[in-house]
C-alpha cells in the first residue's frame, strides 16, 4: 500500500504561503511552522523552482545576512512526493516602509555568493508568460504603456547592466514579517536569488503608499542605480498585474495601483527609451 504524506492532525493551517509549489502551511503544537513543498518547476533557475526554498534554508545562505535573514530551520525532510520544510515560528512586527526598504538595502550589500539554484531574470520570464499570454491588450491604449511594452527588450537591457546584488525576490511587506534586532526576518524564499540592484525595493514600492523618494532614502547604496533597478521591475510588474486582473472574477486594486505608480511608469519608460 502506497502511504500518501498527510499533515498531523493537531497542525492548524495557515494562510501564508501561497508559492506554485506551496502544498500547505501549518503551526505545530510547538510553534513550529511546518511548509509542504510540491513538485513543481524543475528548472534551477527559474523564480519558481520548486526545491529553492528548501534549498535556502539547508544550505544557511541567508541565516545570518545583515538586513534581512531567514528564520531558524529546524529541519527538511524529502521523501518521494515532496519536502517538507520546519522553520521557527515568526512572531509579526510592526515596521515602516522605510525600515523595511533599509533592511532591503544592507541586504543587498551582504556578501552572498551566488548559488546555482538561485534565480536569474526574473522579470525577463515574468515578462516572456504575459507575452505568451496576449501582453497588455487588456489595458486598452496608452501611449506610455504602450512605449514600456513594445521597449521592454531595451529596458530588460538595463537592468541587465545595473549591479546584480542579493535579492529576496517577493520582497512585500507580508513576507517582510519578524524583527531580529534591528534586523528583518523574511519569510517564503521562494524567489531568492540575484538580480538587479533595486528589485526588491520595486517590489516593496508596489505594495506601500510610500513615496519612492522615501523609500530611496531609506534604502542607500547607489541611488542611480536602485532608482533605475525600481522603476522598472515596479513598473513592468504593476502594469503585468493589472492585465491579468482584468480577466479575473475579483480583480482587486491592480488597476488603482498601477494609476498611483502613474510617475514612476513614466520614468520607467523614459529609461527604456
Amino acid at each position: 500500500m502506497v502511504m500518501t504524506w498527510q499533515p498531523s492532525a493537531d497542525w492548524r493551517p495557515l494562510t501564508a504561503g501561497t508559492g506554485q509549489s506551496t502544498g500547505g502551511v501549518w503551526l505545530t503544537p510547538e510553534q513550529h511552522v511546518v511548509k509542504r513543498l510540491v513538485p513543481g518547476v524543475e528548472e534551477p533557475r527559474h523564480h519558481a523552482y520548486w526545491e529553492r526554498q528548501a534549498l535556502v534554508a539547508e544550505s544557511g545562505i541567508v541565516a545570518a545576512t545583515s538586513g534581512l535573514r531567514a528564520p531558524a530551520c529546524l529541519g527538511v525532510e524529502r521523501d518521494a512526493e515532496g519536502i517538507t520544510l520546519r522553520m521557527a515560528d515568526v512572531p509579526p512586527a510592526n515596521r515602516s516602509p522605510q525600515d523595511l526598504a533599509a533592511a532591503l538595502g544592507w541586504f543587498a550589500q551582504s556578501e552572498v555568493r551566488e548559488p546555482d539554484w538561485g534565480a536569474r531574470d526574473v522579470l525577463r520570464d515574468r515578462l516572456a508568460t504575459v507575452e505568451r499570454r496576449g501582453g497588455w491588450s487588456a489595458l486598452g491604449a496608452d501611449r506610455t504603456l504602450e512605449t514600456l511594452w513594445v521597449r521592454r527588450d531595451a529596458a530588460l537591457a538595463v537592468l541587465d547592466d545595473l549591479p546584480h546584488v542579493p535579492t529576496h525576490g517577493d520582497a512585500h511587506p507580508i513576507n517582510l514579517l519578524g524583527r531580529d534586532g534591528d534586523d528583518v526576518l523574511a519569510v517564503d524564499w521562494e524567489q531568492f536569488g540575484f538580480g538587479p540592484a533595486g528589485f526588491d525595493l520595486g517590489y516593496l514600492l508596489l505594495a506601500v503608499e510610500t513615496p519612492l523618494d522615501e523609500l530611496l532614502d531609506a534604502h542607500g547604496g547607489d541611488v542611480d542605480a536602485v532608482r533605475r533597478g525600481a522603476t522598472i521591475v515596479a513598473a513592468y510588474t504593476a502594469a503585468s498585474r493589472a492585465a491579468w486582473s482584468l480577466g479575473q472574477p475579483d480583480p482587486g486594486d491592480h488597476v488603482a495601483r498601477l494609476a498611483r505608480l502613474s510617475k514612476v511608469v513614466e520614468e520607467a519608460a523614459s529609461h527604456a527609451a
